[in-house]
């Protein structure tokens, strides 16, 4: 076909510049030469590897794009067919944005921050809420970096932007095809089996957002049963790495059910001050774990066991026991009986470890903090340390261990039943909970350890 620039086709448009290039398809800049204006000429010629399926594609393209009408969405101007003795085919004529993708501005070395992460989310949620509301819905199938645009930033202001390129788009009126369309890495699941619904635009988004963040494509970024690993790549506020977990979960039931939903929790990230505790409230039934999470640390508190039936006996017992031997001290003492008195206090020290027992069922708190920096657990009474605190740099934290309750064989043969903890380890250290019939269940234990995982961007893994 040769070089087309220089050409004017409909007697109109004069093609000034090759935007982009594909099997069948061509893309250029050009010059309307009656209004004198720049536009967008889509092609679609004959030969050249052009398949039925990629007409069927353009004339959808063209019948979608003469119904919308919104400010961040090409504008459609002509359609009209090619018949020249060099070319035969059909062209798409749209408005032209002056603007760059989001992968132009990636190879510039363009890095978004979070907020200019949030401040893209909304925007492109709120082309999709209009798309999506269409009747029938409008589907774009192909959201990716090239096909956003963004203005140049204006002030703080992170700039216009833009949606192009709706060569696969669908309505949902057109069912499943068995014609696989899209970008692989952003596709959700569904969409390689033919079936494209809502859900599926928000999946694309949420891999367009982690692959702004993270700079690798999705495509290239670790996976574990289908949800891709990126959160050990960035550095992002945890609430909204769990609303980009979301958008990108694999499974449709698990994802936004629209871009409504998915603008609304955006919203209420941005909502919450930095200052407000978030109670959790997906724990398991009965569970006696408090949990309050913020942007700047997750809090996680065991609280005391607080008075059982077994106290009934134990402090009784307690009471009179170091009363008995603090009578036996003073009589030696008085009398001179050293080895007796010495006795008296080694017994003594069993007897103030039951009281520290009590206090601690009564009063005894468990205490585990993870920020930005580190997890700290601690154990106190009164805010006072029962014990040493154990620190983990959080950098140095590979992943979050769970082992389920199982059994084992002893070293003299006998089966022993081994209970289920939860360890984070930092090389040689580690914190470890462990199962307790009074205070933290198998399946407690199991749910902390997601939540500490999902919390802090790490894989749980469970021994088999």
């Amino acid at each position: 076909m040769g070089q087309l620039v220089g050409e004017i086709l409909g007697d109109r448009y004069e093609l000034l510049r090759e935007l982009g290039s594909h099997p069948g398809r061509r893309t250029y800049l050009a010059l309307d030469r009656r209004r004198y204006e720049p536009v967008v000429l889509k092609l679609l010629l004959f030969g050249g590897g052009m398949t039925w399926e990629d007409f069927k594609l353009f004339e959808r393209e063209a019948a979608v794009l003469q119904t919308l009408d919104h400010p961040a969405i090409p504008r459609y101007l002509d359609y009209f067919e090619i018949n020249t003795p060099d070319l035969k085919g059909f062209a798409l004529v749209q408005t032209y944005i002056e603007a760059k993708s989001l992968a132009t501005w990636q190879v510039e070395g363009r890095v978004f921050s979070e907020e200019d992460l949030r401040l893209l989310a909304d925007r492109l949620l709120d082309i999709l809420i209009y798309l999506h509301s269409r009747q029938p819905p409008v589907i774009h199938r192909d959201i990716k970096p090239t096909n956003i645009l963004l203005g140049d930033r204006s002030g703080h202001d992170l700039g216009q932007v833009y949606l192009v390129d709706f060569g696969a788009v669908q309505t949902a009126i057109a069912g499943n095809t068995r014609t696989v369309v899209g970008t692989y890495g952003y596709m959700p699941p569904e969409q390689f089996g033919g079936k494209t619904l809502p859900a599926s635009d928000l999946y694309a988004l949420g891999m367009t957002l982690i692959h702004l963040a993270t700079g690798t494509p999705p495509a290239e970024l670790p996976q574990k049963e289908l949800r891709v690993q990126f959160q050990p790549l960035v550095s992002l506020s945890p609430p909204f790495v769990r609303w980009l977990e979301k958008m990108v979960a694999p499974a449709l039931e698990e994802r936004f059910d629209s871009a409504t939903a998915a603008r609304q929790a955006l919203k209420q990230l941005e909502d919450a001050p930095a200052s407000l505790s978030l109670t959790t409230t997906d724990s398991p039934y009965g569970c006696r774990l408090r949990v309050q999470e913020t942007p700047q640390r997750l809090l996680v508190r065991i609280p005391p066991l607080g008075f059982h039936p077994g106290l009934f006996f134990l402090i009784p017992f307690a009471l009179g026991w170091n009363a008995f031997l603090v009578v036996w001290y003073s009589l030696a003492i008085s009398s001179g009986f050293w080895l007796m008195a010495v006795f008296a206090i080694g017994h003594l020290a069993v007897g103030l470890s039951l009281i520290g027992t009590i206090l601690y069922t009564l009063l005894g708190w468990q205490v585990l903090t993870v920020t930005a920096k580190e997890v700290r657990f601690q154990e106190h009474i009164l805010g006072l340390c029962w014990h040493p605190p154990k620190v983990l740099p959080l950098d140095v934290i590979d992943h979050i261990e769970f082992q389920p309750r199982h059994i084992r064989r002893s070293r003299e043969g006998d089966r022993e039943e081994v209970p289920s903890k939860l360890v984070i380890r930092a090389g040689s250290q580690a914190i470890e909970l462990v199962e307790s019939s009074v205070y933290l269940t198998p399946r407690d234990l199991e749910w902390l350890a997601y939540t500490l995982g999902r919390y802090v961007g790490r894989q749980v893994i469970q021994p088999s």
